[in-house]
């Protein structure tokens, strides 16, 4: 913070100076302002500054006023993308629930949606609108062992329930676009073999059959570690009752339902096919995890009408992850082929701070890490330059300097489920179409019991 008051305080005096003797020497003038514009090529921040707007918090209820370019920033888009740049940094997941009252209070949308499986999403969705429960136990059975089980989540869901008894007439929502990893339970089968029982009574014996091995998969880890040829036969299965659902040719949103729940079963047995010991693999296997997060969240807009949030790392919700090499084409990117301009990804960096994250991706704990300021040549260092402490700006409407460096790719971090991770080069504004830059971040608060 010294930093950037002392450039402040250099800059005010360079003004008042130029302002008293520019009636007297207006040919100085012009030859400054000629210097400025070759060194705003030379150097980007001032440029940056024209374009940002600055946050005066991360933490929600606090007033919105700031977030008001946000909303122009986006628009009439129906589904905006708000991606993190760890997995687990309190003002990441602060920031997106303040993001969200601002959105459902300003700009009518409705629906949260977290990188968790469909399934999970479901569950959490029924206690926002029946209110049986307690946030608390719905966060720590639906959220456990993930990043998001923190107190962080256990606001938003809170907040969303609040909202829902102040407003019955208009409840908003919570929707998991992933895969039913690392469990998809007995319950959620049944709301597929429950409308075939009651609509449709003579195909539930095929049905019961097809699921039969795979009902219910308590710990995909484990089922990973059933025989390759056995997965395959298992996700060849429930393709068959997808396909067994479909073909009731049903109408009406119970059908749209099951249908939708068959698509998730089939969607998380395939992704199980996966060799977690042949490395080549899985991009193919991230590539369909993401065009299949896409589909779920296509769907939903689709049947609901519902606007959303879209809450997933920055590399899920780019049109570009930062590792191509792993998600040769992400979420973000399928939502755009889908949607257009309708979806609007917006990425986060940070300057320094802690996070959570594991020492392998499959299995482990996650704890806490650190890293220092960023280091020269990096994104995140030139962002931080800029006179505010925290900050968002339009990358598509930049002034050109800014955007000849926001396309421009240089190292960024990026952390997911495993660190040490090493900054990749990314060029910004090929990934986002907005971007909220923060100085200092701190790892998210631990699950109350």
């Amino acid at each position: 913070m010294v930093r950037h008051r002392k450039r402040i305080g250099r800059r005010g005096l360079l003004v008042t100076a130029v302002a008293a003797i520019g009636a007297i020497l207006t040919p100085v003038a012009v030859q400054a302002a000629t210097a400025d514009t070759a060194d705003e090529k030379q150097d980007p921040v001032r440029a940056l500054e024209q374009a940002a707007h600055p946050l005066r918090s991360t933490e929600p209820g606090k007033n919105t006023a700031d977030l008001g370019a946000l909303g122009s920033m986006i628009g009439d888009a129906k589904v905006v993308g708000l991606g993190e740049a760890t997995h687990g940094s309190h003002e990441f997941f602060a920031m997106k629930e303040r993001v969200f009252r601002y959105l459902v209070e300003k700009k009518g949308f409705t629906t949260f949606a977290l990188e968790l499986s469909w399934s999970a999403g479901l569950q959490v969705d029924d206690y926002l609108q029946t209110g049986k429960g307690d946030a608390r136990k719905i966060a720590k059975e639906t959220l456990t062992n993930s990043p998001w089980e923190r107190e962080e989540f256990v606001s938003l869901i809170e907040w969303m329930r609040d909202y829902n008894s102040r407003h019955p007439d208009r409840t908003v929502h919570f929707m998991g676009d992933d895969l039913g990893a690392p469990s998809m339970n007995d319950a959620f089968f049944g709301r597929v073999t429950d409308y075939v029982r009651q609509n449709h009574p003579q195909a539930l014996p095929k049905l019961n059959e097809l699921y039969t091995g795979l009902r219910p998969i308590d710990d995909a880890f484990a089922y990973l570690r059933k025989p390759l040829a056995e997965r395959q036969q298992l996700a060849a299965k429930a393709q068959q009752a997808l396909e067994l659902v479909s073909s009731q040719k049903g109408s009406g949103e119970a059908f749209d339902w099951a249908e939708q729940n068959a698509r998730s079963i089939a969607q998380t047995a395939k992704f199980l096919t996966m060799n977690p010991e042949d490395p080549a693999t899985l991009p193919t296997f991230q590539r369909f995890r993401d065009e299949a997060m896409a589909q779920n969240v296509a769907w939903w807009q689709q049947h609901t009408g519902q606007k959303i949030l879209l809450s997933a790392h920055n590399d899920h919700v780019g049109h570009a992850a930062s590792n191509p090499e792993l998600y040769p084409k992400t979420q973000g990117s399928f939502l755009r082929d889908t949607m257009g301009k309708n979806y609007l990804p917006i990425g986060f960096t940070f300057n320094q701070g802690s996070f959570l994250s594991k020492d392998t991706a499959l299995g482990g704990d996650w704890k806490k890490f650190t890293v220092d300021a960023a280091k020269p040549g990096s994104n995140e260092h030139t962002l931080d330059q800029v006179r505010y402490r925290d900050f968002y700006l339009d990358v598509r409407n930049a002034p050109a300097p800014a955007r000849d460096w926001l396309n421009a790719a240089r190292p960024t971090l990026n952390i997911g489920t495993q660190f040490p991770a090493e900054p990749r080069d990314v060029a910004l504004a090929k990934s986002f179409d907005v971007l909220i830059h923060l100085n200092n971040v701190r790892e998210a608060d631990k699950l109350k019991p």
